[in-house]
């Protein structure tokens, strides 16, 4: 997709990050914008102050975890702008700090409900519209690089962004068989400074968890400490949206942001194919 002006782009988990950074780049190149995200409040002020620097944009609650939820924002889309041209089913959340086997079911059921059915419903839901129009469209599916390496103490995070790697990859198998127009990417970004870090804000009540106590809270304490802080450093999420845009632009399908994480791959399929074990580095 070379021209972006005057098109319709969807951006979930779009009022903070990564999300926001894309609605921005989307707009400035000329695009309309829906957000969605599920945190009311910030979703409110990145409207606000997008339609203030000029852009034309909406927005819509969605809880992407949700099938009718989904279903409700492209009806909005539609309704609003009359077609969807790209696609960010970028909403995400990252919760780590402990090993597989103290993980809970609601653990379990709120990361995958999020990084992977959120990723699902939009597939699902997206793509049957964007073929009825029959322009020229794109998807990017936020992954990670902990979804081409996984990382010790990231066990949920990793499984469900290897899902989307997996899930992103057979659908630009199928679309491309099919003949259609519609390109697919899948972001893997690395450490970047958002708010991820904070997700346990958004979690919603009925997957809470009874409170921590002992060695275990004090261990998932300071690793959520020393996750933050590294967030800090991170990359700007500016610099991951203009890799978006030119990832579109290109029909390029892996969106890798750093260079460690090409070096982790690479280790890792040295050890998948010499029959090593694995390591971490």
């Amino acid at each position: 997709m070379k021209d972006m002006k005057g098109k319709v782009a969807v951006v979930t988990g779009g009022a903070s990050g990564i999300g926001r950074a894309m609605a921005e780049r989307f707009a400035a190149e000329g695009m309309k914008v829906v957000l969605a995200d599920v945190e009311a409040s910030a979703l409110a002020t990145a409207e606000s102050e997008m339609r203030a620097g000029g852009a034309t944009v909406a927005s819509k609650r969605t809880d992407v975890s949700r099938g009718e939820d989904v279903e409700a924002l492209a009806r909005f889309a539609a309704d609003t702008f009359g077609a969807v041209h790209v696609l960010c089913n970028n909403a995400g959340v990252g919760i780590g700090g402990t090993t597989t086997w103290l993980q809970t079911v609601h653990d379990w059921e709120w990361v995958l409900g999020v990084n992977l059915w959120g990723v699902i419903h939009g597939v699902r839901i997206f793509v049957p519209m964007m073929l009825a129009q029959g322009d020229e469209c794109h998807i990017v599916n936020t992954a990670s690089g902990a979804g081409l390496h996984p990382r010790p103490g990231l066990s949920m995070y990793s499984t469900s962004k290897h899902a989307v790697v997996a899930l992103s990859e057979s659908l630009y198998g199928e679309l491309n068989m099919a003949g259609s127009k519609i390109g697919v990417s899948v972001l893997c970004p690395a450490v970047v400074n958002t708010r991820i870090g904070e997700s346990e804000r958004n979690r919603p009540q009925p997957l809470a968890n009874e409170a921590a106590g002992g060695a275990a809270a004090e261990q998932m304490q300071a690793m959520e400490r020393a996750f933050r802080a590294a967030l800090a450093q991170g990359l700007p999420p500016a610099q991951v949206a203009d890799a978006v845009v030119e990832a579109i632009r290109a029909e390029r399908f892996y969106i890798v942001t750093h260079e460690e994480t090409k070096t982790r791959v690479r280790t890792r399929m040295d050890n998948l194919l010499e029959g090593r074990n694995p390591t971490f580095n």
